[in-house]
């Protein structure tokens, strides 16, 4: 089984991935955006290069086949894919892969409100006594907050199993994610 953990930008799901690690005896946690930075490091300067790593078609079938083999070689895993996906065309392109492979795919969505999200965004430091790139890192959260609420709006509100965090610990979360992913 793949778990796919979506949202925001900074809205929890690495806490959550870690939280369902250490819950789920045989899990194990992959990072897609990993993938991306092989291949933003392997294309390099190339002209053809793209801003957003996930706009490449190769990071989409590369992530569904390690998420696939992973799947494989822990016999089911669960896998974990802590990673914010908005693009609806791309996470049908992952999602249908897997599940060609017979591998079940259980997308949860963690949301919460807009003033909550913003709050979070504000108050986090990604790199303690580094400053200037922790605010990086709460710029570009704040630039594509708009593009999550695009995407819930549209289609992950639907489609994803959603959590609303919004007034959740990160303990209270792992809970509705564990009655989620219950059989």
């Amino acid at each position: 089984m793949l778990i796919w953990i979506n949202g925001p930008f900074g809205g929890g799901k690495t806490t959550t991935a870690h939280l369902l690690h250490q819950t789920l005896i045989g899990s194990l946690i992959t990072d897609p955006e990993e993938v991306g930075f092989l291949i933003r490091k392997s294309i390099g300067d190339h002209p053809s290069r793209q801003k957003d790593f996930q706009d490449y078609p190769m990071w989409r079938s590369l992530v569904a086949q390690v998420c696939a083999d992973l799947d494989h070689y822990t016999h089911g895993g669960p896998v974990i894919a802590p990673m914010t996906l908005l693009r609806r065309e791309y996470a049908g392109e992952i999602f249908n892969a897997l599940s060609k492979d017979g591998i079940e795919v259980r997308h949860l969505l963690l949301h919460a409100d807009s003033e909550t999200l913003r709050a979070r965004i504000e108050s986090s430091t990604e790199f303690p006594g580094d400053e200037e790139r922790s605010e990086k890192v709460r710029a570009f959260r704040r630039r594509r907050l708009a593009d999550y609420q695009t995407a819930y709006a549209s289609w992950l509100g639907e489609q994803a199993e959603v959590i609303d965090t919004t007034d959740l610990t990160p303990e209270q979360v792992l809970g509705r994610a564990l009655t989620l992913l219950r059989p």
